[in-house]
């Protein structure tokens, strides 16, 4: 699967209305809404704020106000002819006096959409099993030889308390045995699935 690996905005003109097109990388339903809803306010003076996204547990679009079938859905065939996943597209428009009809729109918002597409940096996504690591300061050596040598991937380190890794394999190995001789210096726990850049 392919995703973007940073948000990036792309604007065209046509027939002097202008299309702003955001595309963000996002994981889930929840986040996608949060990101057009702050586009939605930054862009509360624009004449329609189109959206389509996929999300690991979902997808969906929005014409906002454009004729049925001209806008989200023709945003959201872009992302899949593509292969995106894990993307929002926010298209927002500034109406410019001239009427685009039906076909004209669905032009603009496609090409609005693949124009962000290609200055996107496109990168290959799969879903891993995250494990947490939570051990003592004492401890940072064996966590990090066992890390190194058993060639874990850390996607995240927390030093508070105590520390910990989030951590994944990338041939899908039993993290917990890994860890086990380390019972209770190293506590070894199944966090989530996440879909992560291709290690």
């Amino acid at each position: 699967m392919k995703t973007i690996k940073k948000a990036v905005q792309c604007e065209i003109n046509v027939k002097k209305s202008q299309f702003i097109c955001s595309l963000f990388p996002t994981k889930t339903k929840k986040e996608s809404k949060e990101i057009i809803q702050k586009l939605n306010e930054q862009y509360s003076d624009a004449t329609h704020n189109c959206t389509a996204y996929i999300a690991s547990d979902g997808e969906g679009f929005d014409d906002d106000g454009e004729p049925s079938g001209t806008a989200g859905k023709p945003m959201i065939n872009v992302l899949r002819k593509n292969e995106l996943h894990n993307i929002t597209a926010v298209v927002t428009r500034y109406f410019g006096g001239i009427k685009l009809g039906a076909g004209g729109l669905v032009r603009a918002y496609s090409k609005s959409v693949l124009e962000a597409i290609s200055e996107a940096e496109i990168v290959e996504i799969e879903e891993y099993d995250v494990y947490k690591l939570t051990f003592e300061y004492c401890d940072i050596k064996i966590a990090d030889t066992e890390v190194r040598n058993n060639q874990l991937t850390t996607i995240d380190k927390d030093y508070s308390d105590k520390v910990s890794y989030e951590i994944v394999s990338k041939d899908r190995r039993d993290i917990e045995k890994i860890f086990e001789k380390y019972s209770g210096k190293i506590n070894v726990k199944y966090k989530n699935k996440q879909f992560l850049e291709k290690i």
